[in-house]
């Protein structure tokens, strides 16, 4: 009996030794494998003592040329990045990334092959908003850069340094952000330019604090001299506009050096730019052009660089807001007409969309709209997926074969991306939505708002799975073609003679796939037909806008003058009995 007492305890001890060996091992394991692929960031007091929520990022580089934060794209060309959530992040207190933060595009740090690489990181800093919902949300403000992560004031980063990725990993890296991104100056008025900023009411209330809209203002030639004189009002709509672009009172500059323009392989596409900037001075100068005001619209969220003019349950009252607040603002202040007859709307890719978006959503406060490049105006073509009928968006239905979807191509149908892979960088950005990149801003301003105060997401972000659900509630508030169709009783004698579609057949990301069948429906209407114009431009890509003489290169930069004789034509057609059609055409 003492004996088996005995061998019991020996075998037990022995048996204890193993297992604490063992787990010795596997902390070891663990340790090692931490190490093995550690980067740790933190920040320095001389850029701020308080603690900071946001986004962390971390980008490695092969390309000296430069700063890895901007060298971060979903095309052939870019480099590394990762990203994670923090909150209350403390001076001086690091944080890890490890091989379990999610990357682009490769998914993990330990997937980085050896080499020798440039690494920064940078702070996306966001703020808190208590919104009128009763949702509080962690959002990253604009700071008058127009919502891009690596320039937006305030933000954190480290400079550039070299490590090397050896073949047992990533060891012993610390980076440090000591630099912050110092304040945009506020563009200066000018003879013929100027700038207003002002609160939104509406905006404001919704997001339970002060929130502005701004606009560029190009005023016509005499407006001083002519104080009787009313104007109609040209809306270009866009992307967030630094300073109203495309004028220029003085011929190129001499000294100026040429540059490249790869998308557009084209020698000096700078001087090209400052010549076309020039020549629309001339123009607008002109004894017979038409007197107008023109304006570029500042309207930035904490999703992007534009709201996308249309009222949403995640951005707000954005649609309200710049056409009941902001326009009679500058129709007031600039001697507008101040009537739906005299507003006219026109932009290419986002503002195409907003163009037409803006038309549909307020018919009798515009008198035409000018939509070139639309973002998908139908949503049976969101680029290569149908919201409605399929079920992945990434890879196309096959029972054996694994294909994705493509997102980006050339002329000659030369793939670039995939909608996995900008979706994932997306991701790695920013999740719920806050990536501030396209196929987040679609989805913040399409969406209804979750639960979270978020929008809620249209597909899985990693596995693209369809959530048919807030497909519907995208087609019944945003789906173009559908608000068309299913309105056309009503919308139809409204928006006679206002809708103008352009776009290239070959889209860089597909888009002209959605104008078809826009096309289709408009070209089926009667009691009243649509009495308005879609047209292609053959090999033409992103963004042609109805020019059948000049390649993009050249007409992207004619928006300000190639509509107006159609808008002059609209007028002589649509104004009311009664209307100024004279105090605004002198010489």
């Amino acid at each position: 009996m003492d004996y088996l007492i005995h061998l019991n305890l020996t075998i037990m001890t022995k048996l204890s030794i193993l297992f604490f060996s063992c787990f010795l091992l596997l902390i070891s394991c663990n340790t090692d494998e931490k190490s093995k692929y550690g980067i740790a960031v933190s920040f320095d007091e001389t850029v701020g003592a308080e603690s900071k929520d946001g986004r962390l990022l971390l980008m490695l580089s092969t390309d000296d040329g430069k700063e890895p934060r901007f060298q971060i794209n979903d095309g052939l060309n870019t480099q590394l990045i990762f990203g994670m959530n923090v909150d209350g992040m403390s001076a001086g207190e690091p944080v890890q990334f490890d091989e379990s933060i999610f990357g682009y595009p490769y998914p993990s740090l330990s997937e980085v092959p050896p080499g020798e690489y440039n690494v920064q990181a940078l702070l996306h800093v966001y703020e808190t908003f208590d919104l009128s919902t009763g949702h509080t949300v962690k959002l990253p403000m604009d700071n008058g850069e127009g919502q891009h992560w690596n320039t937006s004031p305030g933000n954190l980063y480290s400079k550039p340094f070299k490590i090397t990725v050896g073949e047992n990993g990533i060891t012993n890296v610390s980076v440090v952000m000591d630099q912050e991104i110092p304040p945009i100056p506020e563009p200066e008025d000018t003879e013929w330019i100027k700038h207003i900023k002002i609160k939104s009411e509406k905006l404001s209330e919704f997001y339970g604090r002060d929130m502005y809209l701004g606009a560029h203002v190009l005023l016509p030639k005499g407006f001083d001299e002519h104080p009787e004189a009313k104007y109609p009002l040209m809306v270009f709509h866009g992307h967030f506009p630094s300073d109203f672009g495309g004028f220029r009172t003085t011929p190129p500059d001499p000294n100026l050096e040429p540059t490249y323009s790869a998308r557009f392989d084209l020698d000096g596409y700078n001087i090209i730019q400052q010549q076309e900037a020039y020549d629309f001075y001339k123009r607008w100068n002109e004894p017979d052009f038409p007197r107008f005001l023109i304006i570029e619209i500042q309207h930035p969220t904490p999703y992007y660089d534009d709201s996308y003019a249309v009222n949403s349950a995640s951005q707000g009252p954005y649609g309200d807001a710049i056409t009941y607040e902001l326009i009679p603002y500058i129709e007031k202040e600039f001697r507008g007409m101040g009537e739906g007859w005299s507003r006219f709307l026109y932009g290419g890719s986002t503002g195409g969309w907003e163009a037409l978006a803006v038309q549909v959503k307020y018919p009798e406060e515009y008198n035409g709209c000018f939509a070139a490049c639309p973002d998908p105006i139908d949503f049976r073509a969101y680029c290569l997926t149908n919201i409605y009928e399929d079920d992945n968006a990434y890879y196309y239905d096959s029972e054996h074969k694994k294909l994705e979807v493509p997102s980006h191509r050339n002329y000659l149908g030369d793939i670039q991306s995939t909608l996995r892979q900008g979706n994932h960088l997306e991701l790695v950005l920013g999740d719920k939505s806050r990536s501030g990149q396209q196929w987040d801003i679609w989805e913040a301003t399409y969406s209804p708002q979750g639960d979270d105060g978020y929008p809620v997401r249209i597909w899985d972000k990693m596995t693209g799975d369809i959530n048919h659900d807030v497909a519907e509630y995208w087609k019944e508030n945003y789906d173009l073609r559908y608000i068309l169709e299913r309105d056309w009783d009503k919308l139809g004698p409204q928006l006679k003679g206002k809708i103008h579609i352009y776009c290239g057949d070959m889209d860089n990301y597909y888009l002209n796939n959605a104008v078809y069948l826009m096309e289709d429906f408009l070209e089926s209407t009667s009691e009243p037909y649509y009495d308005g114009e879609v047209l292609y431009g053959d090999r033409a890509e992103h963004c042609w806008n109805g020019d059948p003489d000049q390649p993009n290169a050249i007409s992207r930069l004619r928006y300000n003058s190639m509509y107006v004789p159609k808008i002059m034509k609209r007028i002589a057609e649509s104004a009311p009995q009664g209307a100024d059609l004279t105090s605004w055409r002198y010489e």
